[in-house]
């Protein structure tokens, strides 16, 4: 069993990190615990030729890091994260165009088994626009057609509709989508086998649309920066094989479920205004007609609204073969929460490190690593802040019209005083675990001359 995240971005992406290469982001793969990565962003010229120089052929479909960065990224990662790394050939390509009278912005995840199929998706696309501006490129075609160059190219490229609700750019967007996803594909639409949720949907959601049931649900990070990796995330019980992965979507065995935020925490949950500072929930939308009652312009109308008008099964509704999913909060926000600091700030990346230094992966620790082992390692409160992630039992401030959400596992008062144990020193030894001892040393050694030295935190994404 293994983690994918098969949606992020390049630094050849509009307002994305320049530490999105390919070192950068097989350096925090192993520090989140994924195995498998989208490469993003094939289109553009220059991050093709930087894939082609720096990966390799691995399994059937997927690539690995060049044999001599490879020694470079084994010494440079914490022990207790060593593993493989892949890479899978991937794209977002954004949509707009006029259909039935209305504008249409779609998103679209691409996916290619080798570089010659990448290369002919890019030959078609540059002869519709201009490929070298954005890792993201942004073209007149119509989704239909995309489709249809991308199953063109080869048998085994597919197309999987990104962040499906987002209001702005997705297939069942209020902005400018459509009310079912085979609307937007017309003809070819059975060669859609799977769906992006997004960051501002879970699967429970996504469960109370019946016209949703023909296709698998996926969740990526759509990161564009590399500590943003893996915050959602897919979970895989194949080979890892590019083709047995892509069997997994088609028909659900092998795909073992999925890693979300919890919806709440997603930028377009609720309905509202940021400018105004207003912000609904879907029933006060509807008293108000939609209209802003500060600026008496159209309210951004968010996912939460949007799939209740779609819906036509009554909350809690599951269907029978859907995959489970669970919903995690990042290790360095909750840190944060715990030392009452920035997520970036060299506290909270210092303690994070020391922590993946002693446990493993971030996502090793949120979701497996015993609370005893979190106790003696972190502190008492850090182990209640994950049993209380474990159980669902956290505290929602809801994102809305491009404003993330805020999760927090503690009451204020809570951290005030002596109620719960105080995390240990960063600075004081590291305890005993359970586990086999940890290394020493920092959680990633300073790289000597010519190696790219574990990033800095990178400012955040837009």
């Amino acid at each position: 069993m293994f983690i994918a995240d098969l949606h992020i971005h390049s630094k050849f992406s509009r307002a994305c990190s320049k530490d999105c290469d390919i070192e950068h982001l097989s350096w925090w793969a192993l520090r989140k615990g994924l195995t498998v990565l989208g490469t993003g962003d094939f289109t553009h010229p220059a991050w093709s030729a930087e894939l082609k120089e720096t990966l390799v052929p691995a399994e059937p479909g997927l690539f690995r890091i060049r044999p001599d960065l490879e020694k470079r990224l084994i010494r440079d990662t914490p022990p207790r994260c060593a593993g493989p790394v892949r890479f899978l050939l991937s794209v977002e390509i954004s949509t707009i165009y006029r259909r039935d009278d209305r504008t249409r912005k779609v998103h679209h995840l691409l996916y290619a088994p080798s570089f010659e199929a990448a290369g002919k998706i890019t030959e078609s696309l540059a002869k519709i626009g201009n490929l070298a501006s954005d890792g993201r490129p942004i073209l007149g075609l119509d989704s239909r057609d995309l489709l249809e160059i991308t199953l063109s190219a080869d048998p085994g490229c597919y197309l999987v509709p990104a962040h499906v609700w987002t209001p702005w750019f997705a297939v069942l967007g209020s902005k400018s989508g459509f009310d079912a996803v085979r609307d937007c594909y017309a003809d070819l639409a059975d060669h859609i086998f799977a769906v992006e949720t997004g960051l501002s949907s879970d699967p429970p959601m996504n469960w109370s649309c019946s016209s949703l049931d023909g296709y698998r649900l996926v969740s990526n990070s759509d990161a564009h920066s590399p500590p943003m990796l893996g915050r959602e995330a897919t979970v895989f019980d194949t080979p890892l094989d590019y083709f047995a992965m892509a069997a997994a979507l088609k028909t659900g065995g092998g795909l073992a479920g999925t890693i979300e935020f919890f919806p709440e925490e997603g930028k377009y949950h609720l309905d509202g205004h940021r400018k105004c500072d207003t912000r609904f929930d879907p029933e006060r939308t509807r008293q108000l007609a939609k209209t802003c009652p500060v600026c008496a312009k159209p309210l951004t109308v968010g996912v939460l609204h949007r799939v209740a008008e779609l819906a036509d099964r009554p909350p809690g509704f599951r269907p029978p073969d859907a995959a489970g999913f669970t919903s995690l909060v990042q290790l360095p926000e909750i840190i944060s929460e715990l030392l009452a600091t920035g997520p970036k700030s060299k506290k909270v990346v210092g303690e994070v490190g020391r922590l993946v230094a002693a446990l493993g992966p971030e996502l090793t620790i949120l979701r497996d690593v015993p609370l005893d082992d979190l106790r003696r390692a972190g502190g008492s409160v850090l182990s209640e802040a994950i049993a209380r992630l474990r159980r669902g039992e956290v505290i929602r401030d809801a994102g809305y019209d491009g404003e993330y959400g805020t999760i927090r596992l503690f009451k204020p008062n809570e951290l005030n005083g002596a109620a719960l144990f105080s995390l240990p020193n960063p600075a004081a030894p590291r305890p005993k675990t359970t586990s086999p001892a940890a290394p020493p040393g920092p959680p990633a050694p300073p790289a000597p001359p010519g190696a790219p030295p574990p990033p800095p935190p990178p400012p955040p994404p837009p």
